[in-house]
C-alpha cells in the first residue's frame, strides 16, 4: 500500500503526458498501420520508462542492460543494416547506374536541416544528429544520435520514423507543388539490361571498399548493409539468408523499438528541443523530396530523352515505401505509365546515398574536434 501511495506522489503531468503519447504511438501503429514493427514498441517503451520507479529502467533494469549493450555500443543499428541488406535487391539500382545520383541529390534535406539546427543554436554534433533525420532511414538516425547527441535520441528516432510512415502523405504534395501534369505522365523505359550473378556479388563488395575510402566513418553501416545483401546474392547461403531476412530482423527491430522507447523519459523529452526537432524533421523531408525532384528536372535540361522527375524524390531512404507512392501518382496522372523499376533503383541508391552522407557527416565533425 505504501508502494502504491509513493507511486502516485511521485506521478506528474509530465508523466501523464507521457502515457499519452505512448498511447498514441501504439494507437497509430494498430489503428492507422504507420510503422507498428517500431512504434508499437517504442510507444509500449515509453510507458515502461515513466512509470515511477520503473525497474525496467533503474541500473539494473532489462531496459537499462539493453540500451548499453545494444544501442550505445551501436550494435542494434549495425544488425538492422545486415537484416535490411539481406532485404534488398540491388538488381533496379544496377540494371540503371545512374540512379544513384537521385539517391545523393535527395540527400539535400540532411544538411539544409543541418545548418537550419544549427542556426536555431543547436550545437553542431546535435544538429547534424537532427539532419540526419532527412536520411529517412531509423538505424541511420539512431546511430549518428548515440554518437553525437545521447539525449536527444528519443525524439530523434520518433522524428524518422514517425515521418517515415507519414511519406505517403508527406511527398505527394510537394512532388505536385514542382512538377506539371506533363512531367508526371513521362514514361520510362522499360527495356532493361538483365543483371548477372557475377555483378550483383561484386556490387556489395566494391561498393563497401569504395564507399569505405570516401567516407571511413561510414563502414560499419555501409559494411554491415553490403554484407546482408551479399549473403543474399551470394547463393549457397539460403539458410543464413532467411534467418537475416526474418529472425534476425524481427528479434532486433523488436529490442530496438522497446530500447528506443526507455530513453523517452518525461523531464529529457517534454521540451522545446522535441518540438523544435519534430519540426526540423518535417522540414528534413520536405526538403529531401524537393532535392531529387528538382535534381531531375535540372538533368532534363540537357537529357534528350527526359527522365519523370517524380522520380528524383524515391532517393530518399525510405525503402520500398517511396518507391510506391511514386508508381501510384506516376499511374494516377497516366494508368499505363510504369515507373517502379526507375523508382526503386532511385530508391535503393537512397540507402546507399543516406549512409555516405551519414558517414561524412560523422568524419567532418569528428575531424573538427568539436
Amino acid at each position: 500500500m505504501e508502494v502504491l501511495i509513493a507511486s502516485f506522489q511521485a506521478m506528474t503531468w509530465k508523466s501523464l503526458v507521457m502515457f499519452v503519447i505512448g498511447g498514441i504511438l501504439i494507437y497509430l501503429a494498430i489503428k492507422k498501420d504507420y510503422e507498428p514493427l517500431l512504434l508499437l514498441p517504442i510507444g509500449f517503451g515509453a510507458i515502461l520508462a515513466n512509470i515511477p520507479f520503473s525497474s525496467a529502467i533503474s541500473e539494473n533494469g532489462f531496459l537499462t542492460i539493453l540500451y548499453k549493450a545494444g544501442i550505445h555500443t551501436e550494435l542494434f543499428p549495425v544488425l538492422i543494416f545486415i537484416a535490411i541488406g539481406a532485404m534488398i535487391d540491388f538488381g533496379p539500382l544496377l540494371q540503371q547506374p545512374f540512379m544513384l545520383f537521385f539517391g545523393a541529390a535527395a540527400q539535400f534535406g540532411i544538411f539544409m536541416t543541418a545548418l537550419l539546427a544549427r542556426g536555431l543554436g543547436f550545437t553542431l554534433k546535435e544538429a547534424v544528429s537532427i539532419g540526419i533525420i532527412g536520411a529517412a532511414d531509423g538505424p541511420t538516425s539512431i546511430y549518428v544520435a548515440n554518437l553525437f547527441a545521447g539525449k536527444l535520441l528519443g525524439p530523434i528516432t520518433v522524428a524518422a520514423y514517425s515521418y517515415m510512415s507519414l511519406v505517403p502523405l508527406i511527398q505527394p504534395p510537394v512532388i505536385k507543388a514542382l512538377t506539371t501534369p506533363e512531367e508526371r505522365r513521362i514514361s520510362m523505359d522499360l527495356n532493361l539490361h538483365k543483371v548477372s550473378k557475377t555483378t550483383r556479388i561484386l556490387f556489395p563488395i566494391v561498393v563497401t571498399m569504395v564507399a569505405g575510402l570516401i567516407a571511413p566513418m561510414s563502414v560499419a553501416l555501409v559494411g554491415s548493409l553490403m554484407f546482408g545483401n551479399l549473403i543474399r546474392e551470394c547463393g549457397v547461403l539460403d539458410r543464413l539468408s532467411k534467418a537475416a531476412q526474418n529472425e534476425l530482423s524481427n528479434l532486433v527491430t523488436l529490442l530496438l523499438g522497446i530500447t528506443i522507447g526507455s530513453t523517452m523519459v518525461a523531464e529529457e523529452f517534454l521540451t522545446w528541443k522535441t518540438i523544435m526537432i519534430l519540426l526540423m524533421g518535417l522540414f528534413a523531408f520536405i526538403f529531401d523530396t524537393a532535392g531529387g525532384v528538382l535534381f531531375a528536372k535540372f538533368l532534363n535540361l540537357f537529357l534528350p530523352r527526359k527522365i519523370n522527375p517524380m522520380i528524383g524524390a524515391a532517393g530518399i531512404s525510405a525503402f520500398p515505401m517511396s518507391a510506391r507512392v511514386i508508381q501510384k501518382l506516376a499511374q494516377k496522372e497516366n494508368p499505363g505509365n510504369f515507373v517502379l523499376m526507375q523508382a526503386v533503383g532511385a530508391n535503393v541508391a537512397g540507402q546507399v546515398g543516406s549512409i555516405l552522407a551519414a558517414g561524412v557527416l560523422i568524419y567532418l565533425v569528428s575531424a573538427l574536434g568539436l
